[in-house]
C-alpha cells in the first residue's frame, strides 16, 4: 500500500495517477510520469513499465518488453515484444505492430520512455546467420533479480538454429554469473 507520504509527493510533483486509471501498481512500484492522450486516456510510466490503455481498464507493458519506442509530431509510437519461447534460458521475441499514441499533454514521458527502454538494455549483439540473423539483448527486468537474454530472430532466418545458438549463448551467460556470485 502507497503511504500518505508518498501520495502527497505525487500530487506535488505531478506524479500522481490519473483520474480513471483502473491498473493496479505492484507493491514496490512507482509513478515517474504521466501524458494524457488526445482523445481521452492516459499513458502512465512508472517503474515497471508503460500502462497503456487496453479496452476499458489499463495494462501493464515492462520496459523489458518494449523493443523500440519513438517520439515525433506529438505521438509516441511503441514498438511492443511479445513472448514466444524460450531457448534454455534466453527468451525468444517477436516484435508486434507499431502502437501510436498522440500525447495532448507530453510532460515527461517521451523522455523517460526513452531513458528506461534504453537503461534496460546491458548490451546487444546482431549474429549474422544463414538467411538472416537474430538479435541477442541482455536485459534487466523490473521487479527481478539478474539479467535476461532475449532472442529476436530476423525473418527468414531458420529459428531452429538461433534456438540452438541462443540455448547454448544462455547457459554460457549463467554459467559465468555464477562463478562471479560464487568469487564475490
Amino acid at each position: 500500500m502507497i503511504s500518505w507520504w508518498r501520495r502527497l509527493v505525487d500530487r506535488a510533483t505531478g506524479r500522481a495517477l490519473p483520474e480513471g486509471f483502473t491498473g493496479e501498481l505492484a507493491a514496490e512500484e512507482y509513478v515517474i510520469g504521466v501524458a494524457g492522450l488526445r482523445g481521452g486516456g492516459h499513458l502512465v510510466a512508472t517503474s515497471h513499465g508503460l500502462w497503456l490503455p487496453h479496452g476499458e481498464g489499463y495494462r501493464r507493458l515492462g520496459w523489458h518488453l518494449i523493443s523500440k519506442a519513438t517520439w515525433s509530431g506529438g505521438a509516441l509510437e511503441v514498438t511492443e515484444a511479445e513472448e514466444t519461447g524460450t531457448a534454455g534460458s534466453a527468451v525468444l521475441l517477436r516484435d508486434l505492430p507499431v502502437a501510436r499514441f498522440v500525447l495532448a499533454e507530453p510532460g515527461r514521458v517521451p523522455e523517460v520512455v526513452q531513458r528506461r527502454v534504453t537503461e534496460s538494455i546491458r548490451s546487444r549483439h546482431h549474429q549474422e546467420l544463414p538467411g538472416g540473423g537474430a538479435w541477442f539483448v541482455q536485459r534487466r527486468v523490473p521487479g527481478r533479480d539478474g539479467i535476461v537474454l532475449q532472442v529476436r530472430v530476423d525473418e527468414g532466418t531458420d529459428v531452429e538454429l538461433v534456438r540452438r545458438i541462443a540455448s547454448e549463448v544462455g547457459d554460457t551467460i549463467n554459467r559465468a554469473a555464477r562463478e562471479q556470485r560464487r568469487h564475490q
